[in-house]
């Protein structure tokens, strides 16, 4: 079978893999489609994402469906054989405090499909064929077919990340970013009944897919005249991933906001207004991956067609090099999606 591996920075490679065997309790899936994340482009890009460096091949890719091909034992809880299903990405242990105390996401023992964060990597998705924990596998919502469902893992992680916000119902809502995450934010804002939602990038293509995720108003980030900067915002969510969108977010946001901080910050120290915090008590919180949104994702994908034209290119997986140059080109590109079907 086809995988899709990265060796180090620069350096991805489709190649030939042995069809994994499902041990006892996993289920194997025919992966039709995977989604090329941010992550997947800086460990391309980079050789690492924040402080997770590559020490070894790994398989990249977390955002992934297809259909349920086998079981590791007879009888293995889980859809059927032939379901059509989506994949969790996230192993967590199950014992540590976190875990425990109901925030599974933040679990310090866990294990994520394609992810440096540990050693040896935790090989990814990006493969015609995965083995997977069975209890990771969900099964689609009628009406939901694979190509939409690609979005359930990212679209989680917007969830999560309005959820951490608290109450965003009938209040204005500020994300800093528009590229894919950014637009579920967007969405998912929406759905959490937002009233206003103001979205700020540097590229007009990235904000022409904010307004197709439900966007009130869009802002050039580097235009300070622009007439739709607010003159408040009463949460904010930062997905940029840059210094400059969260010091964004801390001046714009009310007082007694709250940011969330969900775009990954370059290693290392970074600057923030921090006197800002203080002086407005603003409440500044992190969020990070996902649990139990992962299923109303799903939800939300059957509920709402229009989440189609966040996918902007499906490419097949042997072109793997093009897709994640078209994925880091924001001027072409919102969701990129490899095939891995014949």
């Amino acid at each position: 079978m086809l995988g899709c591996v990265i060796h180090g920075q620069l350096d991805l490679r489709v190649e030939e893999l042995p069809v994994p065997e499902p041990a006892p309790g996993q289920a194997l899936v025919a992966v039709r489609y995977g989604g090329v994340c941010g992550s997947d482009l800086h460990y391309w890009r980079h050789g690492g994402v924040g402080d997770f460096r590559l020490r070894e091949p790994m398989l990249l890719g977390h955002e992934v469906v297809g259909t349920v091909v086998a079981y590791g034992s007879p009888g293995a809880p889980g859809p059927a054989v032939g379901t059509a299903v989506a994949v969790h990405p996230a192993t967590p242990c199950g014992r540590c405090p976190e875990c425990t105390g109901g925030r599974r996401n933040i679990c310090r023992d866990t294990r994520y499909l394609g992810s440096a964060a540990r050693f040896p990597h935790v090989q990814g998705g990006f493969a015609a064929h995965i083995a997977v924990p069975a209890e990771q596998v969900r099964p689609l919502p009628e009406g939901l077919e694979l190509r939409r469902a690609a979005l359930a893992e990212p679209l989680s992680v917007a969830l999560h990340a309005v959820r951490r916000a608290g109450e965003v119902k009938d209040r204005h809502v500020l994300v800093t970013g528009a590229g894919p995450i950014g637009c579920l934010v967007v969405a998912a804002a929406r759905a959490a009944g937002a009233a206003h939602i103001t979205v700020t990038d540097l590229l007009p293509a990235a904000l022409g897919y904010a307004r197709l995720a439900g966007a009130d108003t869009v802002v050039r980030a580097d235009d300070p005249a622009d007439a739709g900067w607010p003159s408040e915002a009463d949460v904010a969510v930062e997905a940029s991933g840059v210094a400059a969108g969260l010091d964004t977010c801390l001046r714009l946001v009310r007082r007694g906001g709250v940011v969330v901080q969900l775009g990954m910050l370059p290693p290392g120290p970074s600057p923030f207004a921090g006197n800002l915090v203080v002086s407005r008590e603003i409440d500044l919180r992190g969020a990070f991956r996902f649990d139990a949104e992962f299923d109303e994702a799903l939800r939300l994908l059957a509920a709402e067609p229009a989440f189609d034209a966040l996918v902007s290119a499906v490419v097949p997986v042997r072109e793997a090099e093009a897709a994640f140059a078209l994925a880091a080109d924001r001027s072409r590109s919102c969701k990129v999606l490899l095939d891995f079907g014949d």
